[in-house]
């Protein structure tokens, strides 16, 4: 059994059933870290500031890929759930060799992925959206 903390504050940690920490979904730094990667330029973003922003992004993405967003149940749901699997397979991630500009559009796809898949769960969850 998996107890999650669904607040729009900033909450204690929940634990599992085994006594591990389970990270609860925070419905405040999720939008503001996709709205800066989203505001981000490509001429005016330097490609280490993509990379700094990569990694939160991909986080806050493999965090709602945990919860039950009724995927099951929902074929659009369903379909997000792919769209964020085929952007997180390692092959498909950025690298060092990758030009800024495939590192931008990854970034830019993925915190928008991530921002509609958190609007799913704050419905789920009954949450203000975000």
């Amino acid at each position: 059994m998996v107890i999650t903390v669904a607040s729009s504050v900033k909450a204690s940690r929940a634990t599992d059933s085994a006594g591990a920490e389970v990270l609860p979904v925070d419905v405040e730094t999720i939008p503001e870290s996709t709205e800066a990667a989203l505001a981000m330029q490509m001429a005016t973003s330097t490609r280490k500031d993509m990379d700094v922003s990569t990694p939160e992004i991909i986080g806050h993405l493999n965090l709602l890929l945990g919860e039950d967003l009724g995927a099951d149940e929902d074929n659009d749901v369903r379909e997000l759930f792919r769209k964020a699997y085929r952007l997180l397979d390692l092959k498909n991630r950025p690298t060092a060799e990758t030009p800024a500009f495939g590192t931008f559009i990854y970034l830019r796809d993925a915190a928008d992925l991530t921002r509609r898949l958190l609007w799913v769960y704050t419905q789920r969850h009954g949450l203000g959206a975000p």
